[in-house]
């Protein structure tokens, strides 16, 4: 779109009485293929187009998108919302122009761009896995792949006289292997990601992967079951950090905070997590999953520290939430594509490094549970109430790490878990993932040290 229509559209909006007019304009491609059963299971090739038109009057947000970029079709769709509100049309003042230029990101030398790579380069490379996972046991009963990459081109002006352009590459692998033996099964899995092109995928180590998780499978395969009860538990750095972000994470973005559906509502400057506790949002990590050069307003990403030491110092904000709850914007505007308006939703969500050591977690645990790994769960925004599944886990027995169990499950509420965290870790580690909320499907990182919760209830078989 070139600036002229851009500014044309804006002063339509501006005329209709809007406070805050947005246009937002999405070019994507997107790519994926996947195996499962050495068979291929399916492959992708998309382009999609549209435009997102937003209008905000105080609070009340006003939004419909289109793929058709004919003008005349945009205007009508500006006062179709306005007509939804019942606004008259004014008069402009004075003719609206855009004058203040984010500017825009291209392909840098590192980046491999994966729309020039031919689907069989990257069927090869799930077939590879395939076959490494296979060899490792007879018992190895499926292996599923998968590698997905998406370039998305977008521009963003508003009435605040901003325009700006992105360009945003990511890729992703995923791979799942199924062990059986007398019936039972044990499903291993690693999902790594990065906003990254092609070159993500000669980095990954694949076959390493493959391996790991097949050996995985076969020992978890054989583990035994926990007794359930309230237990100290010791969590794995990595992807645990995925029930902070879901049971703490949500209820600090300000889409809760405005909507007094967050236990943390008011609590800014009070101690809401124990002392050791630090935590950050972080959308500016280079080639994270959830990173961004700009947010989906156009406002330039941040580090923004959500805890310190325990004591809650800020929310992740949008416009809108700025607008309703006195918060700062902190560059968290998130959206799925143009068919969305945008909310504050996290980009990279971590608990910061500690200086406890592994040992010394399972020594002050006396008797509970490693969970090593996590996989999926649920969890009420609202309450900050979460389940989530232990994928690898363990006894710790007398303080010292035992026999590996599986099937257990981490029962609790966010807000309550946050001041048993007790010990700290130096071993972060960030792990991509795709968050869902009320602005559709998003990248992000999740990430944390090794920590030790004082007790958590733990559910058995």
């Amino acid at each position: 779109m070139d600036q002229r229509k851009a500014e044309k559209l804006i002063e339509a909006g501006k005329s209709r009485r809007a406070d805050f007019v947005e246009i937002y304009e999405e070019e994507s491609r997107n790519s994926s293929i996947s195996l499962r059963d050495r068979k291929i299971e399916q492959a992708v090739a998309a382009t999609d187009y549209g435009i997102g038109i937003r209008l905000i009057y105080g609070t009340d947000v006003l939004y419909a998108y289109t793929s058709n970029d004919d003008t005349d079709h945009l205007l009508s769709l500006i006062d179709l919302l306005a007509d939804s509100r019942g606004e008259s049309k004014s008069v402009p003042n004075s003719k609206f122009l855009l004058t203040n230029f984010v500017g825009e990101t291209r392909f840098s030398p590192q980046i491999v761009d994966p729309r020039t790579i031919a689907p069989n380069v990257k069927l090869d490379l799930l077939q590879s896995c395939d076959s490494i996972a296979r060899k490792v046991s007879s018992k190895i009963a499926q292996v599923g792949a998968s590698a997905s990459d998406i370039v998305t081109n977008i521009m963003i002006a508003n009435s605040d006289g901003v325009w700006a352009e992105d360009l945003r590459v990511r890729s992703r692998f995923y791979l799942s292997v199924t062990a059986e033996k007398n019936g039972e099964r044990f499903v291993a899995s690693e999902s790594p990601g990065a906003a990254k092109g092609y070159e993500f995928f000669h980095q990954l180590g694949s076959a390493e992967l493959a391996s790991r998780a097949a050996d995985r499978a076969l020992f978890m395969l054989d583990a035994g079951y926990i007794e359930g009860k309230k237990m100290p538990v010791v969590m794995g750095n990595g992807f645990g950090g995925v029930i902070f972000h879901e049971a703490c994470g949500h209820p600090l973005e300000t889409e809760a905070i405005r909507r007094n559906s967050s236990p943390f509502v008011g609590k800014l400057g009070e101690k809401i997590a124990h002392s050791n506790l630090t935590a950050y949002d972080d959308g500016t990590i280079e080639s994270q999953y959830g990173t961004l050069a700009i947010d989906d307003e156009g406002s330039p990403t941040q580090r923004t520290l959500l805890i310190e030491n325990g004591i809650l110092k800020s929310y992740l904000s949008d416009r809108v939430g700025s607008i309703e709850t006195g918060a700062p914007k902190t560059g968290s505007a998130r959206r799925e594509s143009y068919q969305y308006a945008p909310v504050a939703r996290m980009r990279n969500t971590f608990i910061a490094a500690g200086k406890d050591s592994l040992e010394d977690m399972f020594a002050s645990a006396g008797n509970g549970l490693y969970a090593k790994r996590m996989s999926g769960g649920s969890v009420n925004p609202a309450t900050g109430e979460f389940n989530f599944a232990v994928e690898e886990g363990y006894v710790i027995r007398n303080g010292k790490l035992a026999e590996p169990v599986r099937g257990a499950t981490l029962i609790g509420k966010g807000h309550e878990i946050l001041p048993l965290i007790s010990m700290v870790g130096s071993d972060l580690e960030l792990a991509a993932g795709v968050c869902g909320a009320g602005s559709g499907s998003i990248p992000v990182t999740v990430g944390q040290p090794s920590i030790k919760v004082d007790e958590i209830l733990v559910g058995g078989r």
